[in-house]
């Protein structure tokens, strides 16, 4: 199944307003729904989703291996547990959330139980999430770069990634945008607030517009339906090259706008 280009992340969203996001996300519209092991939301993610009326086929569901099921011997139990509560026999998306800490267990490791769990009808496709380029390239070196569907990072307008989201480009991996309004540091950004402004729009939608016009998923969330429904919105709105270059020079040098950085992070680009 293809991605859907705008979907709806649940980090951080958990019990009732796991479910409730989830299920008005889907009577919206929303068609591709991202969780994960870690987030402590699958079972919720699973309930909304078989109460919403919607086929299963139609909603790209995305979960995310957590870092110590990355071992071969654990993994495809860790995703099998996971579609339990997810209540689905596969999801569409399994990604290995972030590399080992501490490279407790390889990069080929990981993704070749990843690829044995997807010929296992486990999952539609696989990929990874926060791997700096070196990372990415030994995924792509274990598994073959056409077998990774995505590297979902942190993106936003003050931390662009240029480098990983060059070498993806160039691999043939798409990417996916996580945190993509900067734990909503954009809504009081004066360059994106005059241009949405100018445009009519809110300023999610003018950040979501600049992000899926160059390509990139994104995965925004929300517990409030308008901004669900507004940022929806996102994918008919056209911005400028002038609006995209506003926003292109908000980036933060050195990786200074960086929002998600765990002590078990890799070394970023």
């Amino acid at each position: 199944m293809y991605m859907p280009q705008l979907g709806l992340g649940t980090f951080r969203l958990q019990g009732q307003a796991a479910i409730d996001s989830v299920g008005t996300g889907l009577e919206l519209g929303y068609r591709h729904i991202d969780t994960a092991q870690i987030y402590g939301n699958e079972l919720e993610v699973g309930q909304a989703l078989a109460a919403s009326g919607v086929p299963r086929r139609e909603v790209y569901l995305t979960t995310k291996i957590w870092t110590e099921n990355l071992a071969f011997d654990k993994l495809a139990a860790s995703l099998k547990d996971s579609l339990h509560k997810l209540q689905v026999e596969q999801v569409d998306l399994a990604l290995i959330h972030w590399p080992s800490p501490g490279a407790a267990v390889s990069v080929a490791e990981s993704m070749q139980a990843l690829l044995a769990a997807r010929e296992a009808g486990l999952t539609g496709a696989i990929g990874v999430s926060n791997f700096p380029v070196t990372l990415m390239r030994e995924a792509a070196d274990a598994v073959g770069a056409a077998n990774i569907a995505t590297n979902q990072v942190e993106l936003h307008p003050y931390l662009q990634n240029r480098s990983v989201a060059a070498f993806a480009g160039a691999a043939g991996i798409h990417v996916t945008a996580y945190m993509p309004l900067a734990y909503g540091k954009v809504m009081e950004d004066p360059v994106i607030g005059a241009i949405a402004r100018r445009h009519g729009a809110t300023p999610a939608q003018v950040t979501l517009a600049w992000l899926l016009a160059k390509g990139y998923a994104v995965i925004p969330s929300s517990t409030r339906r308008e901004n669900l429904a507004g940022n929806l919105q996102a994918r008919s709105l056209v911005l400028s090259l002038d609006d995209s270059a506003a926003i292109d020079a908000l980036d933060v040098q050195d990786g200074g706008g960086r929002l998600v950085s765990p002590d078990f992070a890799p070394q970023w680009d």
